[in-house]
C-alpha cells in the first residue's frame, strides 16, 4: 500500500509528473484525441493487442510495445519523447523520486547521453502543481450561467419584470 500510495503522490497528482505522455505534448486539446487513434493504430498494425484499460499513451504501455520492437525502433521513439522524459526525469529529481534514474536510462537510450543540467534548473522554478490547494483550483468547477448575463455578487437570479412594472427595494410596484 505504501508502495502503490507512493506512485500515486508521484505520478497522479497533478500534469507535471503524468505518464500519459500526449498529456504532455496536447493537454486537454482536440489534437490529444487523434495522437491516440494513430497510437492505437501503430499499435494494431503490429501485431500489439492492448489487454487493459489503459490509455495507448501511458509510458509503462508505450515501453510494453516497444520491448517487442527491433532496437533501432526503440531508440527512435525514444528520441521523439526525449523532451517529455527529460522533463520527467528531472521533475522526479527535484522531488528526490528514485524514478529519476529510470527516465535517465531511457533518455540515455534515445539519445546516448544525459545533461539535464538546463531542464533542472528550469524545473527547480517551477511551481508545483501536485498540492492539495493547487489540485482543488484545476478541479474547482466554474458556476453554471444560462443566458449572456452574469449573475451579481449576491448570486440572485436575475429579474425579468413585465414592461412597464419596476423593481423598488425588493419590492414590485406597478
Amino acid at each position: 500500500m505504501d508502495a502503490q500510495e507512493a506512485w500515486l503522490a508521484l505520478f497522479d497528482r497533478g500534469r507535471s509528473m503524468s505518464l500519459l505522455l500526449f498529456e504532455h505534448i496536447h493537454g486537454e486539446s482536440r489534437d490529444r484525441g487523434q495522437a491516440m487513434v494513430d497510437l492505437m493504430e501503430t499499435y494494431q498494425k503490429n501485431g500489439f493487442e492492448i489487454a487493459t484499460r489503459e490509455l495507448p499513451d501511458y509510458l509503462p504501455l508505450v515501453l510494453e510495445y516497444l520491448s517487442q520492437r527491433p532496437v533501432e525502433e526503440v531508440i527512435d521513439w525514444l528520441k521523439h519523447t526525449g523532451p517529455i522524459l527529460e522533463l520527467l526525469a528531472a521533475r522526479a529529481g527535484e522531488r528526490q523520486s528514485p524514478y529519476a534514474l529510470l527516465f535517465e536510462i531511457l533518455i540515455e537510450i534515445g539519445h546516448g547521453e544525459v545533461d539535464l543540467t538546463v531542464i533542472r534548473r528550469k524545473v527547480a522554478t517551477e511551481a508545483r502543481d501536485d498540492t492539495p490547494e493547487v489540485m482543488d483550483q484545476v478541479w474547482e468547477e466554474e458556476a453554471v450561467r444560462f443566458g449572456n448575463e452574469a449573475p451579481s455578487e449576491n448570486c440572485l437570479p436575475n429579474q425579468r419584470l413585465p414592461t412597464g412594472v419596476k423593481m423598488t427595494d425588493k419590492q414590485v410596484t406597478p
